[in-house]
């Protein structure tokens, strides 16, 4: 069924798929998938205590990367309840009839940024666990029931662990332990660093998440939105919308809901990484961690950790390149800081409901 309005096109074609026998293989892209029933849920039915489950992905340009994610969810031990792809890319890249999970598909290539994108999906969204994942992770196949598993009536938000994430070399940990305190330390990454040792250990309590990897109760995010001031990249995008959140929400890493994230290179900053770690500081610093003498404090003696990195890889570079790579990204970050937000578009777009 098809019906027009001022958004675009939207299309009603049914896709759940629970009429067929659970041992006859059913298609997703061309590839056949024998699918059995979860644990937690059936194909189109769960039982009333079971929330259901939104999954939030945009995209752009990575057709291959978003198949392979979509088929992760598909052979998930608790499949999602609906899929939300807003898709940024030159052409479309998903035939939504292909997916036996509804599919809501948004084609929206005039939009810019993954943040952008996000607030798109989250307009459409109709779960009760909001999950954002990247359109370049591999899930493996307890993700979903493992983030549902971790919630209790206190917890906000459940993110899974990136299994990938190598130790970065000495002189950056030094960095890290040394000269981002306060509100500026990250406390995910020596999380995702330590996968493999925290595999069969329980939550992990954190301030902030990765937007690949996250998920929220809708009754918490449902009137929250990333800023869409931060387009392309969109960096910082997960941390400064994870510092808007109510005071004292619990937030937990699942080591349990195991990803590998292939950062998949298109679309992807190349900068020195002085260049982004200087934005997303100078972009927090101006939106959100201005409290007092503490956060003045922390910004200052990140600012001192900068110019000594910056001297360490300009004498190992024989070039200037780490300093400008700071003073563009500091800069970068206090312009989109000081903007003025201003509302996702919600129309133009081509949806499409399977």
């Amino acid at each position: 069924m098809k019906k027009n309005n001022h958004s675009g096109s939207e299309y009603n074609t049914g896709a759940c798929s629970a009429n067929l026998p659970l041992d006859v293989p059913e298609t997703c892209g061309g590839d056949m998938r024998n699918i059995r029933p979860s644990a937690l849920q059936t194909q189109c039915g769960q039982s009333d205590n079971v929330p259901k489950i939104s999954v939030i992905i945009p995209t752009k340009n990575r057709a291959d990367d978003l198949r392979r994610t979509l088929e992760g969810l598909i052979m998930q031990t608790r499949r999602p309840d609906e899929i939300v792809v807003v898709d940024q890319s030159s052409v479309p890249s998903l035939e939504p009839a292909t997916i036996p999970i509804k599919v809501t598909y948004i084609y929206a290539p005039h939009i810019s940024g993954a943040a952008v994108a996000r607030n798109v999906a989250m307009d459409r969204a109709t779960g009760d666990i909001w999950v954002f994942l990247d359109d370049d992770v591999i899930l493996e196949p307890q993700y979903l029931e493992e983030i549902v598993l971790a919630y209790s009536p206190e917890v906000a938000g459940v993110s899974g662990i990136i299994t990938n994430y190598a130790v970065p070399p000495i002189s950056r940990c030094l960095f890290e332990n040394v000269f981002v305190r306060g509100a500026f330390h990250d406390d995910r990454q020596p999380v995702y660093w330590h996968a493999d040792a925290l595999r069969f250990q329980g939550p992990q309590r954190v301030k902030q998440f990765g937007c690949g990897v996250m998920s929220f109760r809708a009754t918490v995010v449902r009137d929250l939105r990333f800023d869409p001031q931060l387009t392309g990249c969109s960096l910082a995008e997960d941390i400064d919308f994870c510092a808007r959140l109510p005071r004292g929400e619990v937030l937990l890493i699942a080591p349990k809901a195991r990803l590998f994230h292939k950062r998949s290179p298109a679309g992807r900053a190349t900068a020195h990484w002085l260049d982004a770690h200087a934005q997303s500081s100078s972009y927090m610093r101006l939106r959100n961690w201005n409290r007092g003498l503490r956060d003045d404090l922390c910004f200052a003696w990140l600012q001192i950790g900068y110019a000594l990195m910056a001297a360490v890889g300009s004498l190992k570079r024989g070039s200037f390149e780490p300093f400008r790579a700071w003073a563009r990204g500091a800069a970068r970050g206090r312009s989109l800081a000081s903007q003025h937000a201003k509302p996702a578009s919600r129309g133009c777009a081509n949806e499409t409901l399977a």
